[in-house]
């Protein structure tokens, strides 16, 4: 048993504030393209979906945050979740593509990405299986083979919808939380040199990816082609100064950027709200780093430790990958911006996840009561009050 403590609201706010803030963006970036979509029937259509996903997202994070997160550790809540998400990334071929990509089970006007699951899947496996071997973590036969193929098994599936951006995001997960069980160091080397030569041989193999390669090493080439997109989000980028144009107020969104309500919102903030707009949004993102990596950190036990870890890699990993892409550092990959980007499916799973780090924090050992189980959270604080 352990003493809860308050729920940690400042990192509460700081999701909830990042999603409401990324409907105020969804709506100024598609406010025209929702008109011109419905004929001049609304500008509110991606709105309110967001809002809607927003909302119910912001409930579901306070419902996880009064959830005890160890219930999670178990056998069948791992291995289930683990198969029901590899069922829905199987079922994603039954529907049709959309823009060369089948990533949605669509019913009526709503649909589900799969592939946002795995993000919360993976790490409650890891944290479950690493846990209970414990003592054999870098035994190859018995835990290491096992936890290899579970992520080659997500990402082989995830790379067929295809989403290269999504598989890279679960292999960062993979590797931080593998090292932070105690892993072998040889065996990261030897998994991140092979997940190299996999994306290598991606791009290699698929004409478009390496045109996207040619596109990033020098994009104003590509102009009219591959390097479109990221010289339209450097434009608007560039265009907003420090101060912006103002919300609502820059014209990039206006059928020159694509697809500025989701993979490139960044853009928009970049334009509309200046360098201090993207400044605080990076700021808000390197908070969450903070309270998520000291809830997983001054977890009461090894699972919410690795659990947290691992949720918390795959938020911060992401938003990352989003923003290295529109500012050109990365190649271009579509990947959605955490909380900001339009995405139904993409703001649930990540307020869900923040729910469970909520959990753990609340749970945190900082008062442990007679509990073997909480010995690593006192000695780490101990040792903490020492080094002071």
């Amino acid at each position: 048993m352990f003493t809860r403590l308050r729920i940690d609201y400042f990192m509460f706010a700081i999701a909830a504030g990042l999603a409401l803030f990324g409907t105020l963006m969804v709506y100024s970036a598609s406010a025209m393209i929702s008109q011109r979509e419905t004929q001049g029937a609304t500008q509110f259509s991606y709105f309110y979906k967001q809002l809607t996903f927003t909302l119910l997202g912001i409930g579901a994070m306070y419902l996880v945050s009064r959830f005890d997160y160890r219930k999670l550790q178990n056998e069948k809540i791992a291995y289930g979740l683990l198969a029901v998400t590899c069922v829905l990334l199987l079922a994603v071929f039954v529907f049709p593509e959309i823009n060369g990509a089948r990533r949605w089970i669509r019913f009526g006007g709503f649909s589900f990405q799969p592939s946002e699951l795995a993000k919360i899947s993976l790490p409650i496996f890891l944290a479950f299986f690493l846990t209970k071997n414990e003592a054999n973590v870098t035994d190859l036969k018995t835990t290491v083979i096992k936890c290899v193929g579970v992520l080659a098994l997500l990402i082989a599936l995830i790379f067929k919808e295809p989403d290269l951006g999504t598989a890279i995001v679960l292999c960062a997960v993979f590797s931080t939380v593998y090292f932070a069980a105690g892993a072998n160091i040889l065996h990261i080397a030897a998994l991140g040199g092979s997940m190299l030569v996999l994306a290598a041989t991606a791009v290699v193999l698929a004409p478009w990816r390496m045109l996207r390669v040619f596109a990033f090493l020098d994009p104003y080439a590509h102009a009219d082609d591959a390097g479109f997109q990221v010289v339209q989000s450097l434009y608007a980028i560039g265009s907003g100064g420090i101060l912006g144009e103002g919300y609502g107020m820059g014209p990039q969104k206006l059928f020159y950027l694509p697809y500025p309500y989701s993979d490139f919102i960044f853009s928009v903030v970049g334009e509309e709200l200046g360098l201090i707009g993207t400044l605080a949004v990076v700021t808000a993102f390197g908070l969450l780093l903070w309270r998520g990596s000291r809830a997983a950190l001054t977890a009461p036990d090894r699972f919410g430790m690795l659990l947290g870890i691992g949720l918390i890699t795959g938020i911060i990993v992401q938003a990352l990958f989003n923003i290295s892409v529109v500012i050109s550092i990365v190649p271009a990959k579509g990947i959605p911006l955490p909380f900001i980007s339009y995405g139904g499916t993409s703001v649930l799973m990540t307020l869900v996840s923040v729910g469970i780090l909520l959990s753990i924090s609340e749970r945190s050992g900082e008062a442990p009561v007679d509990s073997k189980i909480a010995e690593p959270a006192v000695h780490r604080r101990k040792a903490r009050r020492a080094y002071r």
